[in-house]
């Protein structure tokens, strides 16, 4: 079984880590444009530019940021991004008490978050794979997921509750001090961390800023599977806003039943992901990749038939359930992959330039969600994001031939 299977304590501290932050951000799942609505009276083009134009502009500065944390030991990178991201969330209640909290300011932490999440990925991915054995990092990978899915069933239903009682800021409170908890952890991990070794005394060269893209898209597999995720994730996260406008503000849904709407299918996640090291075992990496890859996409269109009170809350449960279920069992699989067919040097960039193709097109997807549900309203937008999403599988492989090849032939050399 998945959860019983040692990976010794340095790994139990990186796993702690991890949990405190996902269980911080699971109580302030949505805290942003919920914040932007709420407080700041934000409409759909406003909130789905708070989700764009932040993660944007955070994958602007993330592009300089890859080289930087692949020459240098990761913990303390690790630790310097979660301070970064403890303290611009922190500042969202300071201004909210002295009257003084705007959306220009959402927008600059937004961005500061984003870039600070793609950094502290890079490192721990980095630093994961040098940590557990080759053979473990399904497993490591499959307790992230768990992990993950655990804290938003559990996160949004008491920070809606939360935000019911003591305001609107308050789930920030909780996620702020999830990433203080969290560099606490990586703070804890003992033993000697290696320096990277680079090639020359000088700085580092321009191309590699690229090198961690020219590796995905020489590697046929990482290619056709990059180019899936990034449509799939940003179609699925560009729904985000434009479900809060639909949910709280066209059908009148409390913060609580908001917050239950996604937290409750998220059990499904944790099915998913324990079942991923023996649905692999049984069935092979490419059946999954092409079937359950398949399946997240075929259930965002039933968002668009939402209706309000029970039937509506049924509705939004069940499609979620259908989506976190195919995530959470194909995500760990995903991970272990890329990290199987990426060379030591090269890790930080190529998880670097993954999230930030990822975060760019929720960012596009987003922003031009929130542009046609300006012009039309949520439900069309909605509508078009489900029909979108049915053409992604094209994208994934029809045959494993990258996962044949070593993972350092053909791969840039340190820089």
């Amino acid at each position: 079984m998945v959860g019983r299977r040692a990976l010794g304590r340095e790994f139990g501290w990186l796993w702690a880590a991890y949990a405190a932050s996902a269980y911080g951000s699971g109580l302030g799942f949505g805290a942003l444009p919920l914040i932007a609505v709420m407080v700041l009276h934000a409409g759909p083009a406003e909130v789905s530019a708070l989700s764009a134009v932040g993660p944007a502009v955070g994958a602007l500065i993330a592009v300089p940021l890859a080289p930087w944390v692949e020459f240098r030991r990761k913990r303390p990178v690790m630790i310097g991004m979660d301070l970064v991201r403890f303290a611009a969330m922190a500042s969202i209640p300071v201004a909210y008490a002295f009257g003084r909290l705007g959306f220009v300011q959402l927008l600059v932490i937004s961005a500061l978050v984003a870039a600070a999440k793609i950094a502290f990925g890079a490192a721990s991915g980095a630093y994961l794979k040098a940590l557990v054995r080759p053979e473990d990092l399904l497993v490591a990978n499959a307790r992230f997921e768990s992990t993950n899915w655990s804290s938003i069933a559990v996160g949004p239903p008491l920070g809606g509750a939360a935000i019911g009682v003591f305001g609107p800021v308050t789930t920030v409170v909780a996620d702020a001090l999830g990433y203080l908890l969290s560099a606490l952890g990586v703070t804890a991990i003992r033993g000697e961390e290696e320096a990277p070794e680079r090639a020359g005394r000088g700085p580092v060269r321009a191309g590699a800023l690229l090198d961690g893209w020219r590796h995905i898209m020489g590697h046929p597999g990482l290619r056709s599977l990059y180019l899936n995720q990034i449509l799939v994730a940003g179609l699925i996260m560009a729904t985000e806003p434009l479900l809060a406008v639909l949910l709280l503000r066209r059908l009148g849904f409390p913060p609580w039943q908001y917050g239950l709407a996604f937290a409750a299918p998220c059990l499904g996640g944790l099915i998913g992901s324990r079942l991923a090291r023996r649905v692999v075992a049984r069935y092979g990496r490419d059946r999954i990749f092409r079937t359950v890859g398949t399946l997240r996409a075929v259930w965002l269109i039933g968002l668009a038939f939402v209706r309000p009170g029970v039937v509506g809350l049924v509705t939004v449960m069940a499609v979620e359930l259908a989506i976190i279920v195919s995530m959470s069992l194909y995500s760990p699989v995903l991970a272990t992959y890329r990290l199987e067919q990426t060379p030591g040097h090269l890790v930080a960039r190529t998880l670097t330039a993954w999230s930030i193709g990822q975060q760019a097109s929720v960012a596009v997807l987003t922003a031009l969600a929130g542009l046609l549900a300006g012009a039309t309203g949520p439900r069309t937008a909605l509508m078009a994001a489900g029909l979108l999403i049915l053409a992604t599988p094209l994208l994934l492989p029809r045959q494993d031939r990258a996962s044949r090849r070593e993972p350092e032939e053909a791969s840039p050399s340190p820089s």
